[in-house]
């Protein structure tokens, strides 16, 4: 989400996104689907191992067969202490600035999520809403509501960097 990076690099934290387009980031030579996607993820993982103080944040949209479910909701691994209380900060400001009627819980994830699992730094995987809802899916479509999941996730990620100094 490009609206957050500029929301962040305005603030004065230094940025570094693994995608501003839909691309994979698979190493070149590599073919075939898989062996494109486990280099992809291997690469990512590599961006998020890069610096020992950073925070990583893998940013989705969630989609389900039974399109009645709704809402952001935060996964995290308990690879790092810290993840948790990322996730809980991030869900908090959800519920607070932009879904009050939230009620989704954080979540423990396992390896299924590789990117959160092995990840060394505080990191999760923030579901900003259902694709799978009309009424979500027609919010997420537009540029206003973009632009106030992208301050809530900023506002997340504030209140967990300011809370560990």
């Amino acid at each position: 989400m490009l609206r957050l990076r500029d929301l962040l690099e305005i603030n004065g934290y230094e940025v570094r996104v693994t995608r501003d387009t839909d691309r994979s980031i698979h190493d070149s030579g590599i073919e075939g689907i898989a062996e494109q996607k486990s280099s992809d993820m291997d690469n990512r993982l590599a961006v998020f191992n890069e610096n020992e103080n950073a925070i990583c944040l893998s940013i989705h949209q969630n989609q389900f067969t039974d399109p009645k479910y709704s809402g952001a909701q935060m996964f995290y691994s308990n690879s790092n202490s810290t993840s948790e209380a990322f996730a809980r900060a991030l869900q908090n400001r959800f519920r607070e600035l932009l879904q009050p009627d939230n009620t989704r819980e954080i979540k423990l994830c396992g390896k299924e999520l590789f990117l959160c699992y092995y990840s060394k730094n505080p990191t999760v995987m923030a579901e900003c809403g259902f694709m799978s809802n009309p009424e979500e899916a027609a919010l997420l479509n537009t540029e206003e509501y973009r632009e106030k999941v992208a301050f809530t996730l900023y506002t997340g990620i504030s209140d967990f960097v300011n809370r560990k100094k």
